[in-house]
């Protein structure tokens, strides 16, 4: 590839490995996330698949979906971030529907496909770099690269947060976040502290000290998500890797039964005697 295709909003630079993704800046009715994530790197292995369809008022969207488990922001996100803010998308004039449909097929014919499961790892990063923070509505949420805290509100947050206190949580003590859209009416950050019981916690999160809560003009998508979206990536990276358990020895009887049917098949002059050599050497390798 190594060519560009410019949309309305972003310009994707084809690579051998990757897509470079730059948005627009100062691009009037662009949405603010775009400007906040600036640009992203995202490697041909953290696609699943490509469409190119029809969009709104003259226009067609190439549209790439990542795997599972390949982006913290689209993790985060969890399937809440409207058409308008997917990064994903890349809306362009309709008369370069032809070159769309070239590249459509050109990364078809290099992306591993729905079938190559979900990602071990992040491949794609976070884009925006702590440190962060963004104003709740209940109080003051700050990210540093290494540990999280909220400072409450005098006017916002509810007594249990009073009497619990401004909290601070390091990366290594949390399994995850989650984040409800400001969108919605009851939106929040949630932080998840490694190995607490799901069923303990307040179902309300305008009462879990490990929360704050959204409301008109605070928390806004562009501020929220890619801080939601830079703790789930520490988090990850600081979770530790289990070595793997090691492989069971193979039973010993039914290597014999592999070797006795192989024989059968050479006596009958179905293998030959390389091939024989070579597949017997590979069942005594394995005991």
């Amino acid at each position: 590839m190594g060519d560009v295709l410019a949309g309305i909003h972003a310009t994707w630079e084809f690579e051998p490995d990757s897509v470079l993704i730059r948005f627009t800046r100062g691009n009037r009715g662009a949405p603010k996330l775009f400007q906040a994530l600036g640009e992203r790197r995202i490697p041909l292995e953290a696609l699943e698949s490509v469409t190119l369809s029809p969009g709104k008022r003259g226009t067609v969207v190439l549209h790439t979906v990542p795997r599972p488990g390949a982006d913290p922001l689209m993790d985060a996100a969890a399937g809440q971030l409207k058409d308008g803010c997917d990064p994903y998308r890349l809306v362009l004039p309709a008369e370069r529907e032809t070159l769309a449909e070239y590249y459509a097929d050109e990364l078809r014919a290099v992306l591993p496909g729905p079938g190559h499961g979900p990602a071990g790892r992040y491949l794609v990063a976070s884009s925006v770099a702590a440190p962060l923070q963004f104003k709740a509505y209940d109080g003051k949420a700050t990210f540093d690269g290494d540990k999280v805290s909220f400072r409450w509100s005098w006017t916002g947050a509810s007594s249990a947060k009073w009497k619990a206190g401004d909290q601070t949580y390091a990366v290594s003590e949390l399994s995850g976040v989650e984040w409800r859209s400001p969108d919605v009416f009851d939106g929040y950050l949630r932080l998840l502290p490694r190995g607490a019981d799901p069923a303990a916690r307040p179902a309300q999160a305008d009462q879990d000290p490990a929360a704050v809560v959204f409301g008109l003009g605070y928390g806004p998508v562009h501020e929220s998500l890619p801080f939601a979206a830079a703790v789930l990536e520490a988090v990850r990276d600081a979770t530790p890797v289990l070595p793997l358990a090691p492989a069971a020895p193979h039973d010993p009887a039914g290597v014999a039964e592999r070797i006795r049917h192989l024989g059968e098949l050479h006596s009958a002059g179905l293998v030959t005697d390389e091939e024989f050599r070579a597949k017997k050497a590979e069942l005594l390798a394995e005991l």
